[in-house]
C-alpha cells in the first residue's frame, strides 16, 4: 500500500513542509547574514514548483494516468496558486511577525506555473516519461 501511495505522502508531506515554514515564526541566531538580494522570492518560487511536481505525480498516481496530462498539469498548478494565495492572506491575518507580500504570491505562482511546465516538457518529451502507467 506505501510503495502504491509514495506520490501522495510526498505530496501531503511537502505541503505540510511548506505549511510550517510559511507560519512559523524563527528565531534569530547567531549564523552570519549572507545578503543575497530577493533570495525568499527563489526559496517561494522553488516551494510552489515542488508542490506542482509533486502535485502531478500525486494526481496521476492517483487516476493511474487517466486523468488528461494537460487537465492535471492546469489543476496543480492552479491548486498550487491558489494554496500560496491562501497562505499569503494567513501570514497577513493571523501571525504576528509575517506578513503577507504580493511579490511572494507572484514569486509562488511563477513557480507553480514553471514547475507545470517542466511536467509537461517531462511527459511530453521523446525520451520522457509516460503518462499512463
Amino acid at each position: 500500500m506505501l510503495k502504491t501511495r509514495k506520490f501522495a505522502f510526498a505530496f501531503f508531506g511537502w505541503m505540510a513542509f511548506v505549511t510550517w515554514a510559511s507560519l512559523s515564526t524563527f528565531p534569530d541566531d547567531d549564523t552570519p547574514d549572507i545578503d543575497i538580494p530577493h533570495f525568499d522570492k527563489v526559496v517561494h518560487f522553488g516551494f510552489y514548483f515542488g508542490a506542482a511536481v509533486l502535485g502531478t505525480f500525486f494526481i496521476r498516481e492517483t487516476t493511474h494516468g487517466k486523468s488528461p496530462m494537460i487537465k492535471t498539469l492546469v489543476f496543480a498548478a492552479f491548486g498550487a496558486i491558489l494554496f500560496g494565495i491562501l497562505i499569503e492572506v494567513l501570514q497577513y491575518s493571523f501571525t504576528l511577525d509575517r506578513q503577507g507580500d504580493l511579490f511572494d504570491a507572484l514569486a509562488n505562482s511563477f513557480g507553480a506555473i514553471v514547475g507545470a511546465l517542466a511536467m509537461n516538457w517531462l511527459f511530453s518529451s521523446p525520451k520522457g516519461l509516460k503518462w499512463k502507467n
